[in-house]
């Protein structure tokens, strides 16, 4: 996939993450990346029209959200990463609560283009992820990938990924709270 660019999200760019997630879909869930951001209570409360709009909200006010991937002029992969108190509902998930009191940046989610699953897209969306954090001055970058063994996982379930690609990229198991979902940090 060396023919990739990332950008961060930005107000400019958000037809781009419509035309990724679907003008109706919202990514595989219709979460419109508002998952982890939200009180489960809010989120289940609202519809995915009313997630876009908050989501939508979120992308133009320049908060820090994520990073799309590019093939070409196409968007083919996103992934949220932000630091971890905008995204308050891992405070509330017994997997997913603080590990310590150091300030991290948060990797919460992906949605890769179906057609460009399995093609290395999580890994460098990964890297990029981790650079756009450093240069935003992160010194932690924290993920809650699955960790399925020799299982194969479907798409709903991986969006937070898988452990794998994090530790071929320097993330080291920082914690582990259930068999399946570890805690993992990179310190940049």
């Amino acid at each position: 996939m060396a023919s990739l660019t990332f950008h961060p999200l930005t107000p400019d760019r958000w037809a781009d993450l419509e035309r990724l997630f679907g003008p109706e879909r919202g990514a595989d869930s219709c979460c419109w990346c508002m998952f982890w951001r939200l009180k489960r209570s809010e989120f289940h409360g609202m519809g995915k029209t009313a997630r876009k709009a908050a989501f939508r909200k979120l992308v133009k006010s320049g908060a820090p959200l994520g990073i799309l991937a590019y093939e070409g002029d196409t968007p083919i992969g996103w992934c949220a990463i932000a630091p971890r108190a905008a995204t308050p509902a891992l405070e509330r998930s017994p997997v997913c609560k603080a590990v310590d009191e150091k300030p991290v940046w948060s990797i919460t989610c992906f949605f890769v283009e179906p057609k460009a699953r399995l093609d290395g897209v999580m890994d460098a969306l990964i890297a990029a992820a981790v650079k756009h954090a450093r240069r935003q001055g992160a010194e932690i970058v924290e993920a809650y990938p699955r960790d399925p063994g020799a299982a194969r996982i479907d798409s709903a379930s991986g969006y937070v990924g898988v452990v794998a690609p994090f530790l071929s990229q320097g993330f080291r198991e920082a914690a582990r709270r259930t068999p399946k979902r570890p805690v993992v940090r990179r310190y940049l």
